[in-house]
């Protein structure tokens, strides 16, 4: 079967499914035909011309920076809420979920009475992409305001999760669309909404704030929970200070 693939066969291959699919679903097709020359290469057969002729897919997403909020942006973003408010103060500490420890929208549902260790201040996060139960350090920026939320409306819910409904049907626990319209409510009242818009913005902000304080890819992919150190490594183009320091010079430039 490989004796009769050839470059021309895989560059028409490619150019037939790029008709009618996207990059990323291309990038999957070519990693695992690259895979399994490897494996035949292993067999003891010869795909070493076979694998030089896959086509590299561009990744376009990797050619711009992250969107993310300034430190000013951030902070009028934080103010936005009102903490007198049973509402307000419950979105508030979502909202400090979301910046302080980079949480995703759907692991905040997740988080119950029993998430937070008050004692030894770490939060238990499950329901991750990953489907790993991980432990993260509970800051006293978030604890507080979660803890706040209880019993500031008179009573106490009857579930035992963490942030829950204010409205009909009370006491539920508050569902992924529920949270992402209250952080985009935020947006509004800080006028930032024809910028920003969503939960996944303050986790890339919280991933940029660590890169510019000295965090290493390997830490920031730990706090992010991220399975693949080159996920996190995007984080990396945001130091362009560090980068102009290894940029080779540019051809036919003035020294």
């Amino acid at each position: 079967m490989l004796s009769q693939l050839s470059a021309a066969r895989l560059d028409a291959f490619f150019a037939d499914l790029s008709s009618h699919l996207r990059p990323a679903s291309l990038r999957v097709v070519g990693n695992s035909l690259r895979s399994y020359f490897r494996y035949r290469a292993l067999l003891g057969e010869s795909t070493a011309a076979l694998a030089a002729a896959l086509p590299r897919i561009a990744d376009w997403r990797r050619t711009t920076l992250p969107k993310v909020l300034s430190d000013s942006e951030l902070e009028a973003f934080m103010q936005a809420f009102d903490r007198t408010d049973p509402v307000g103060l419950r979105d508030y500490a979502i909202a400090r979920c979301l910046v302080d420890l980079a949480l995703r929208g759907h692991e905040v549902t997740y988080l119950t009475l029993e998430s937070v260790d008050w004692r030894s201040a770490t939060l238990t996060v499950s329901g991750t992409k990953s489907k790993r139960v991980q432990q993260l350090p509970l800051p006293v920026t978030t604890g507080e305001p979660s803890l706040n939320t209880f019993g500031m409306d008179g009573h106490r819910p009857l579930t035992r999760a963490l942030f829950v409904r204010h409205r009909a049907p009370f006491d539920k626990p508050l569902g992924v669309p529920a949270i992402r319209n209250s952080m985009n409510r935020a947006f509004v009242r800080c006028g930032q909404r024809d910028r920003f818009c969503n939960t996944h913005v303050l986790r890339r902000t919280t991933a940029t704030r660590l890169q510019r304080s000295g965090a290493s890819v390997k830490e920031i992919a730990d706090l992010m929970r991220h399975q693949s150190l080159d996920t996190a490594s995007t984080y990396a183009r945001v130091d362009l200070e560090c980068l102009r320091t290894v940029a080779l010079p540019w051809s036919g430039s003035q020294p």
